[in-house]
């Protein structure tokens, strides 16, 4: 039986938040923390590879997380980094690889066993919630046109792929010079069917100081912690 590995990317910047935003504290620990426990508690998860910048220091994380494997420095480009944690994985014994951002912190073990269990019957999946917002195309500060928002969902991670598909998809991106906004994006390049599983709205991602006020509140309410 092959093995499902996650990859937990939080090798960011943080350009927006201000600063390194994985190492922002909610509930008095880092967000990236929160995605490593996740995942370590997760039963169908047997490997995790962490994916950090290239200076930050990853033996607390190897310590306190059995599950992690090894610590990763990320790269230029969140693809970069994706592939520098699935480089790490062992690709004969890895049959499905979630691939998490490490500043989505609430991530729930229901939707974890969602995405796998889409991943491997389909081969790659993602979760999406409804757009609840009237969605514009603009183009030079002008309306081009409504779009049709029952059509459209707001995608979140973690994202599951097969092993050799997700590894097919990052050859080819490498190869032709191309940046997708998520791995999804470069398995449907190579025109093969992403399926969509039902997202979290609670999966927020953390982006500025505003949000980490909004997961604070989650928190407070399903009175979770580590």
């Amino acid at each position: 039986m092959k093995r499902t590995a996650a990859v937990i990317v939080a090798a960011g910047s943080g350009a927006r938040f201000g600063g390194p935003k994985q190492f922002a504290l909610l509930g008095g620990r880092p967000l990236v923390e929160w995605s490593c426990a996740a995942f370590q508690a997760h039963p169908r998860v047997e490997d995790i590879i962490l994916v950090l910048p290239e200076t930050a220091a990853g033996a607390e994380y190897l310590r306190r997380f059995p599950k992690i494997r090894a610590v990763a420095a990320g790269g230029p480009r969140r693809q970069d980094s994706v592939a520098a944690g699935v480089s790490r994985l062992d690709e004969r014994r890895t049959g499905v690889i979630l691939v998490h951002d490490g500043a989505r912190p609430l991530v729930s073990a229901g939707l974890i066993d969602r995405v796998i269990e889409a991943a491997e019957k389909r081969g790659a999946a993602v979760p999406a919630v409804p757009c609840r917002d009237t969605l514009k195309e603009i183009d030079g500060g002008r309306v081009v046109r409504t779009l049709d928002r029952g059509r459209l969902g707001r995608v979140q991670t973690p994202q599951g792929f097969a092993s050799a598909l997700l590894r097919r998809a990052l050859a080819a991106a490498s190869a032709e010079g191309i940046s997708g906004t998520d791995e999804a994006a470069l398995v449907e390049r190579l025109g093969e069917e992403v399926a969509v599983v039902s997202g979290d709205p609670e999966n927020i991602k953390i982006t500025t100081p505003l949000d980490l006020i909004a997961a604070e509140a989650i928190r407070h309410e399903n009175r979770t912690g580590i």
